[in-house]
């Protein structure tokens, strides 16, 4: 027997010595099996291909059970979850870059390969990270006891979301501030004449007019005549206040300039709220996302309904369904369906684990699965209803074409939209409304994602005896780490850090490079019939074959597929297409990129290392799952008999060994 190896990830649970064995012979089954099984005397083997309706214990015979460890905090009501999912993963991309994307990539054509990726990318890997919380009973790291030699798995995706934390964090800072200037009369970007305006802005002007050399434009001053040459270079005032008032932008990445006190009065006041939405763990995050996740979808209504009686809102909702068919033929179009559904999905970032990890062990994950995935793409495609309806008309107003005004990412909420809410009547109210929703809606996504971090540093470092007060130091030290980061973004340069983060820290690439992993350990190295076996004790049945071919073979293609597109047609970063940034600072990027990336290769590669006896047997030691004494209780023979139904009786009965 090779020695046991010095880094284990975590502490067994006190049981008895012919339990300990039983757990260990079971979890060092062969991949692709569910435990031990052997045959009667003279009974035929299952034919190929024949599901099994009955899986063999994971643990090995019943006994007087030892004194109980302290049981995981569970979800209130399992509604809680799913809105806590619904408010994590139903985000931003969903309202503002998805709607985008279709109209970019064909409109309506757009859903053939976005549905398509969903099926065979977004819910597998979705089902995955949920239900491996839910089996494990742990966070993003420990979770990943079930395979510790990749346990840097864990790692990855806790530095990822680490990352996310910190700068995600600056759009509600920005909807925030702009939520309190539009509690005004006049809103401050709709006119000029203000202190951080500039003699270039101009609050009215149709450049399609310039035919005879000169058109009338309206400044903060009044009408003039302006040649066409001179509009040209006028500026909105929506962008001034965006540029002059919000980023105060300096002209380089070296250049980061004074801190704005206002951005830090709203950075501090966001992070306060956080902080007190998770401090007490799920019991109050649980009730807290049920205003967050249901709120949005009201004023999504309230902004569609208002929005379809505005003049030119056919025209957008055209332009934003209208199918181009050609567009099929591209891969750019299959490469953004499938880099958006792992963003809206939040795979990856560890945060879907943990929120699983709280769930009661036999609640259906795989249904849950299926219910989030409808929701979070409706969601999607109906944002594009609202936003495409406002773009429509505020092409209309200008006399432009919708393409002129299509936007993405904080172009649509700073930019395009607040343009919109200009020209309608009663404005103030409507930017009220806008804004809220968009604080609301990236304020869950926000806590559930720092709620994940938080859990996954908890189960790494266990202390059973502690009490509430250990987590909530634990999360005040997180969110005051990360609001010292955040202070780089609130600098006239915090814009280009800002840009730096998004585009590297949890960009496609690691993204997609966690979620081909996360499915080849779980196939091919735990072994996917095994998994399946161990959700069919969870939920009492197994799901379709479908999924685990998809984490075996056709998930990490999709994955490897888009990683090399992104790679090949890799281009340094730019901002506003204008600002090209120097190549010390996409060094920088790649740092934060392989931050997270790496933690695989080298947690293997020094766990290897490190271990002692042949190369064999320390692959064979170093896959072996840690068992939670969760698994003790509620996976004996007794109370998977109760879970599972029996099967009918045959000539010949398969016989299941236990190994004792």
């Amino acid at each position: 027997m090779p020695p046991v190896p010095t880094d284990t990830a975590a502490p067994q649970p006190p049981a008895s010595p012919r339990r300990d064995a039983a757990a260990a012979a079971a979890a060092a089954a062969p991949a692709g099996s569910a435990g031990v099984r052997g045959e009667a005397e003279g009974a035929e083997p299952p034919a190929a291909g024949e599901e099994r309706a009955v899986t063999a214990p994971l643990v090995g015979p019943p006994g007087p059970p030892k004194a109980a460890a302290p049981e995981r905090e569970t979800w209130t009501r399992q509604m809680d979850f799913i809105m806590s999912c619904v408010g994590f993963a139903v985000g931003l991309g969903n309202v503002w870059r998805f709607p985008y994307l279709c109209y970019k990539n064909g409109g309506g054509v757009f859903l053939i390969p976005y549905l398509l990726i969903v099926f065979v990318g977004g819910i597998p890997v979705f089902f995955l990270e949920v239900a491996l919380g839910q089996f494990m009973k742990q966070g993003g790291i420990a979770a990943w006891n079930i395979a510790p030699l990749f346990k840097g798995l864990g790692l990855a995706s806790m530095v990822i979301v680490f990352f996310c934390n910190s700068y995600y964090i600056m759009i509600l800072v920005w909807g925030l501030f702009y939520l309190v200037h539009s509690l005004t009369d006049t809103l401050p970007w709709a006119t000029c004449g203000h202190a951080w305006n500039t003699e270039q802005c101009a609050e009215l002007f149709h450049l399609e007019l310039c035919r005879n050399g000169s058109v009338n434009a309206s400044a903060g001053t009044g009408p003039f005549n302006l040649s066409c040459a001179d509009l040209a270079s006028k500026r909105s005032p929506v962008i001034e206040f965006w540029e002059n008032k919000v980023l105060r932008l300096s002209g380089d990445l070296s250049e980061p300039g004074e801190m704005n006190w206002q951005m830090i009065l709203c950075l501090v006041t966001t992070w306060v709220v956080v902080y007190f939405c998770i401090w007490k763990g799920v019991k109050s995050t649980g009730k807290i996302v049920y205003f967050t996740a249901l709120f949005p979808y009201v004023v999504l209504i309230l902004l569609l309904v208002h929005g379809v009686t505005l003049p030119g809102a056919l025209g957008g909702i055209v332009y934003y369904l209208k199918p181009d068919w050609s567009k099929l033929a591209e891969a750019q179009v299959w490469i953004d369906a499938g880099t958006q559904i792992f963003f809206s999905y939040a795979i990856g970032l560890g945060a879907l684990t943990a929120l699983g990890s709280y769930n009661r062990f036999h609640n259906n994950c795989y249904r849950d699965a299926y219910i989030l995935a409808v929701i979070n793409s409706s969601t999607s495609f109906f944002a594009g209803f609202v936003v495409f309806s406002v773009l429509g008309f505020m092409a209309s107003e200008q006399g432009v074409d919708i393409s002129k005004v299509a936007e993405s990412g904080p172009g649509l909420a700073f930019i395009a939209y607040p343009k919109a809410v200009t020209l309608m009547p009663l404005s103030p109210l409507w930017a009220t409304l806008f804004f809220f929703m968009l604080l609301v809606l990236g304020l869950d996504s926000q806590f559930v994602g720092v709620e994940g971090f938080i859990t996954g540093i908890l189960d790494l470092f266990p202390q059973p005896g502690a009490g509430s007060l250990r987590r909530e130091l634990t999360a005040a030290v997180c969110c005051v780490v990360c609001c010292l980061i955040d202070l780089s973004m609130v600098t006239q340069g915090g814009m280009y850090v800002f840009q730096l983060f998004d585009n590297y820290s949890a960009s496609g690439i690691t993204l997609l490079w966690q979620a081909f992993w996360e499915c080849v350990v779980i196939a091919w190295v735990y072994g996917a019939d095994r998994f399946m076996d161990d959700v069919a004790r969870m939920i009492g049945y197994r799901p379709l074959p479908f999924m685990k071919w998809c984490w075996a073979v056709v998930t990490p293609l999709v994955c490897v597929g888009i990683f090399v597109f992104h790679v090949v047609n890799y281009k340094p970063l730019t901002y506003n297409k204008t600002y090209v940034y120097p190549w010390w600072g996409d060094a920088i990027g790649w740092v934060l990129a392989l931050s997270s990336m790496l933690c695989i290769p080298c947690t293997v590669l020094y766990k290897l290392l490190r271990c002692k006896g042949s190369l064999r047997e320390r692959w064979q030691l170093l896959t072996t799952p840690i068992w939670g004494h969760h698994h003790l209780e509620y996976l004996t023979p007794e109370a998977e008999a109760k879970l599972l139904a029996p099967e009918p009786p045959k000539e010949k009965a398969m016989l299941f060994e236990t190994v004792i």
